[in-house]
């Protein structure tokens, strides 16, 4: 069988994916992964094959001059999909011009630049399976030019799915001359040009994939096939500190990557938050970017300063983490049950972090209320109450029931079968 990947040009949506890609190549699938001509470089140093598409086209350049729109991307989902946990966002007055600017948006700036190299790439070495990362709909068109099964990757909460279920809601509701459909109409364009009729499918996907569990997922009324997420952050060394076991209990944080390599840096008063952690009878360990670590002064003696550790070699060793909800991060975390400090703020971090306090195996801070006091209670009930660490291990079980992508793999031939139009 023949498997390709289209995607965005983001390396952090990338590595939640390279997994998957593995286990079929293992199991004896081509596979294949196409983007940007610039993100060949990071396909081909997970050890992936890469297809060079089109154009390269920056979103974080395109927006840089943007600054409403690079804001409304750190503060929370982006308009319309804020409709999905934003109640008097979920109107059709709010959503009907909100997706005829997100179908711009997406087509402008990811898509357009490689659909026809991807469609021409398709048409010649036939898939018979394209899977694609949730904005990236180029694939949907190439995999309906070429009539291959074609299948959604999430790295995250569904809100693209959530969100698009509740437009065709509220369209029903409206009278037959008001019921635009901007999505629906921009697939059709490209339908008249390569050869198909618009469906549903082609912005969910024939199926879709979901790495998390569903005690960390809201779903949509769709076909989910779920798998275990495996963590995969690119190049990773163990640094020898980590081989010992820790004297004191290890508490890890993070804000991610994205706070300092996209935005403009870290949103909560990292040095006060540090310096108060420090006062529990605690090891910090804290991965700071080397630019945003001289603004932190003098940290006391059991707070340690990286710029980069492995998430899945150092979890293990910790006690309790703190982190900013990022997917990979709670994902990973929670596959060594270890307790969780939610520090959230945009896109689905405030849905992860809830859920995950709901399902008992954590607390949540928004990132506005992450006073140096708080984080360091919130650490100190995570440690010292053993109801955390119990859901914790509840929640591990429960991945540990999803199929790892190695066995995903003969699901994922069985639905190709089945999708496959040719």
């Amino acid at each position: 069988m023949r498997i390709l990947l289209a995607l965005n040009p983001e390396k952090t949506i990338f590595q939640y994916l390279v997994p998957l890609m593995w286990a079929a190549r293992t199991a004896g699938h081509e596979v294949r992964v196409a983007s940007q001509p610039a993100f060949a470089g990071v396909i081909t140093q997970a050890g992936l094959t890469a297809v060079p598409l089109g154009n390269d086209r920056n979103p974080w350049r395109i927006t840089a001059g943007d600054a409403a729109k690079v804001e409304s991307m750190r503060a929370g989902i982006m308009a319309p999909y804020d409709a999905f946990d934003t109640p008097e966002h979920a109107t059709w007055e709010y959503l009907r011009p909100g997706m005829a600017g997100a179908v711009e948006g997406w087509h402008r700036v990811s898509n357009f630049p490689i659909i026809a190299d991807l469609v021409a790439f398709c048409r010649s070495w036939q898939p018979d399976l394209v899977l694609w990362e949730p904005l990236s709909f180029a694939a949907a068109i190439a995999a309906k030019a070429c009539g291959a099964a074609h299948a959604r990757i999430l790295n995250g909460i569904d809100v693209y799915g959530g969100v698009r279920q509740l437009y065709r809601r509220l369209k029903e509701q409206q009278p037959p001359e008001d019921r635009a459909d901007p999505i629906a109409d921009w697939f059709a364009g490209y339908g008249r040009k390569y050869g198909f009729e618009f469906s549903e499918d082609m912005f969910t996907g024939n199926f879709t994939i979901d790495q998390f569990p569903k005690s960390l997922q809201v779903e949509a009324d769709l076909d989910y096939v779920r798998t275990r997420y495996v963590p995969y952050g690119g190049p990773a060394v163990v640094p020898k500190w980590l081989w010992d076991k820790p004297a004191k209990p290890r508490v890890g944080f993070t804000m991610g990557l994205s706070a300092t390599e996209i935005f403009a840096g870290y949103n909560i008063p990292f040095s006060e938050v540090l310096a108060s952690l420090a006062e529990l009878d605690i090891e910090v360990v804290a991965t700071v970017a080397e630019a945003e670590q001289p603004k932190l002064g003098r940290l006391p003696d059991n707070v340690r300063l990286v710029s980069y550790v492995p998430w899945h070699a150092l979890a293990p060793t910790c006690s309790a983490i703190v982190h900013h909800a990022g997917a990979a991060t709670l994902a990973t975390t929670a596959l060594h049950a270890v307790p969780q400090l939610s520090l959230h703020y945009h896109y689905d971090q405030p849905i992860l972090a809830k859920l995950l306090a709901e399902q008992g195996a954590g607390l949540e801070i928004h990132t506005s209320e992450a006073t140096g006091q708080a984080v360091r209670d919130a650490v100190g009930r995570l440690l010292a109450e053993p109801r955390f660490r119990e859901r914790a291990v509840v929640l591990r079980e429960e991945i540990e029931t999803s199929p790892t992508p190695n066995e995903l793999v003969p699901v994922l031939e069985d639905l190709t079968a089945k999708h496959r139009a040719r």
